[in-house]
């Protein structure tokens, strides 16, 4: 099933964390709807942003405020009047949880509920979607992938925030949206590669910066296995389910959101296809430096997903590399990376 973006023209929509990657992109995709996007997010990095070099700026509502500050909220709410509020903004990264916990909490746990109690506070919101992610589980390194009523129990400060993030979602849908005034779903999400990702600690980012300096890659966690996929996977079902349950509360859920078996990589294996797209006589080394716990095998089953909407992968692994490349190739020269963004964002929807 192919979602239609047009259904977005003219909507307000609420975005979290929309300076970040996920966000950038998300932003994008929703102004090339049409939609009226009003963006918040703390804005602290100031490190290379997507946010900034595609330009999105000045055709939202940009907004700079930190998710645990409610009544800064509050206000934002007041004045806007969103009617779907998609929920991005997050302490994303696992080691960054172990440097931070308390950060990590802080921004995951309360960030949500504040976030949940404007919504509660605003009859005008009508779709609501917490976005977490595959790590909510409780993690038995088992070969198959989790699904939706598995125990959320994430092992490290990241996850388990993440994992707390959703019983607080829950417990808000339970508690104050039963009547069905709003529909409140969450999406659990694996890892995800794409153009303009600068973060620290991504094995894509990691590779793009050796590969800018001509350095040979050093791989982490080469053996490790995750469910990889294009930005635009997640982000495309994250739209399709905000707006089904706008139009109708019964597809309100808990969803994973993830790609099929054969695009569960092993890291290195991952490694090569960039390897490979990038050419420049690039190459990688294991590099395991003994660091903090990160989960070895980790996959979604997204059965629930493609029955409810008749959803499905578009990209495999191997174009959603190449479409990194493209971008990052382009940047490097200083072509116009909202064009490829744009373009980009056409032939996933087509």
């Amino acid at each position: 099933m192919r979602f239609d973006l047009s259904f977005y023209k003219g909507k307000k929509v609420f975005l979290t964390g929309h300076t970040g990657f996920k966000g950038s992109w998300l932003s994008v995709a929703l102004v090339d709807a049409g939609a009226d996007v009003v963006g918040y997010s703390s804005c602290s990095t100031t490190e290379t942003r997507l946010f900034d070099l595609c330009g999105i700026a000045s055709q939202i509502t940009h907004v700079k405020g930190d998710v645990r500050d409610l009544e800064r909220l509050l206000e934002v709410f007041a004045e806007h009047q969103p009617e779907i509020v998609i929920h991005m903004a997050a302490r994303s990264i696992v080691r960054d949880g172990y440097r931070d916990p308390v950060g990590a909490y802080s921004t995951n746990v309360m960030g949500t509920v504040n976030v949940l109690e404007c919504a509660r506070r605003n009859p005008c919101v009508k779709s609501f979607l917490n976005v977490t992610t595959d790590k909510v589980y409780e993690n038995k390194e088992w070969l198959w992938g989790y699904r939706e009523n598995e125990p959320l129990d994430g092992f490290d400060p990241y996850s388990n925030s993440k994992s707390c993030s959703e019983l607080a979602t829950h417990c808000y849908k339970n508690s104050f949206f039963s009547d069905g005034r709003a529909a409140i779903s969450t999406a659990r999400a694996g890892n995800v590669i794409g153009g303009g990702d600068f973060a620290r600690d991504r094995i894509i980012p990691d590779c793009v910066r050796f590969a800018l300096k001509n350095e040979i890659i050093i791989v982490r966690n080469p053996y490790s296995i995750r469910p990889y996929q294009h930005v635009l996977e997640p982000l495309c079902a994250y739209l399709m389910i905000a707006a089904r349950q706008y139009e109708d509360g019964r597809y309100a859920g808990y969803y994973n959101v993830g790609p099929d078996d054969q695009d569960c990589f092993q890291t290195g294996e991952l490694v090569n296809l960039f390897v490979d797209r990038w050419g420049e006589g690039m190459r990688w080394i294991s590099g395991l430096d003994g660091g903090p716990h990160e989960a070895n095998y980790l996959k979604l089953d997204c059965s629930k997903l493609k029955a409810a909407f008749g959803w499905k992968p578009r990209w495999h692994l191997d174009e959603a590399v190449e479409k990194v490349v493209e971008w990052t190739k382009r940047w490097r020269v200083g072509d116009d990376v909202r064009e490829c963004m744009d373009r980009q964002i056409r032939e996933y929807v087509q």
